[in-house]
């Protein structure tokens, strides 16, 4: 609900991810962490001190998330971990103080099945230390906010920055990209209703032929039919977050039913999110393409919650498998 304010309030897709990894980033580190990290840490991401932002896509692995290369060598003499590899699209990296970083402790060759070898991290992100480099990538829209590329080169931390215990990463990291799903849902909830306003907004005030547009069927129908599926999707968000919340507690709720819920409405929404913007920039004509009215700024942004953080058609295959137990085809 507070990221649907967000990107209602005008804010879009840059004013939420500019707190989101703040919400969903931390949800393993939450569930996990020990005393001391969330001693550490919580506080100082709660008050505003600490940004945060979550390190697992990298770019020649993509939705293969148990397929990455990042590897975290264990120092034992140092008590430390050694990191190479990268990463990207990681938000707010520039000014974040902390990434959860999931990477490999164990080759992917060396392990039995691909869920397993993988550990979760709360690392520091120390621009000055040697082996971290970060490149701005530059964005269709949202650029208030910056995706990067992030590159480590023998980056020492701490083995008191492992999450949970080693190798149990994948499994952890579940926890945070679930949350991830849900907050994304409500972000596009909120670019579609800001964009609908505008084009209603539009109808009842642009005259043509001596009446307002929002009198002609072709106008008013479609947003009519926009608005319908948002309150859908809307009901499938709401319902995906409380089914979250509660598997926290109640460890009865399967956990691929969290999954299903959490991916359908991040697929609902983005796709309800995508038709209202659509529609308010035809509805507003020619003016639709000119910057003025904010319409073509909604358009671009409500493409993020399509493509990020998984596909349509992942979530279409993850839902054919979990729910309708069809064979899997990746």
């Amino acid at each position: 609900m507070m990221m649907q304010t967000i990107t209602q309030s005008g804010a879009g897709m840059a004013g939420a991810q500019a707190i989101h990894a703040n919400v969903y980033a931390t949800q393993p580190l939450a569930r996990f962490g020990t005393r001391e990290q969330l001693e550490e840490t919580i506080p100082k991401i709660i008050n505003g001190t600490w940004r945060t932002c979550f390190g697992v896509t990298e770019p020649n692995t993509g939705l293969e998330t148990l397929k990455l290369k990042t590897l975290a060598t264990k120092i034992p003499s140092r008590e430390a971990y050694s990191v190479t590899g990268q990463k990207i699209w990681i938000t707010c990296a520039q000014v974040a103080a902390k990434m959860i970083l999931l990477a490999r402790t164990t080759p992917l060759e060396e392990v039995a099945k691909p869920t397993q070898g993988l550990s979760l991290f709360c690392i520091d992100l120390d621009r000055d230390h040697p082996g971290l480099d970060m490149r701005k990538i530059k964005k269709m829209g949202g650029r208030a906010v910056d995706a990067n590329e992030v590159f480590f080169d023998q980056y020492t931390i701490p083995a008191k920055t492992l999450i949970g215990q080693e190798n149990d990463g994948f499994r952890n990291i579940l926890h945070g990209m679930n949350a991830e799903r849900c907050l994304l849902a409500g972000e596009a909830l909120g670019l579609g209703y800001a964009a609908l306003e505008r084009a209603a907004q539009y109808a009842r005030e642009r005259v043509v032929f001596g009446r307002p547009i929002g009198q002609n069927q072709g106008i008013a129908h479609p947003l009519a039919d926009a608005y319908m599926k948002l309150e859908a999707a809307k009901l499938a968000t709401y319902h995906a977050a409380r089914l979250y919340d509660t598997s926290r507690q109640d460890e009865s709720i399967p956990a691929h039913s969290v999954g299903v819920a959490c991916n359908s409405a991040k697929y609902l929404a983005a796709e309800a999110a995508f038709t209202a913007c659509e529609r308010a920039v035809l509805s507003h004509g020619g003016m639709g393409y000119a910057m003025e009215y904010d319409v073509e700024r909604y358009l671009r942004e409500c493409l993020v919650p399509r493509i990020a953080p998984v596909s349509r058609e992942m979530i279409l295959n993850y839902v054919s498998e979990k729910v309708l137990q069809l064979p899997r085809s990746y």
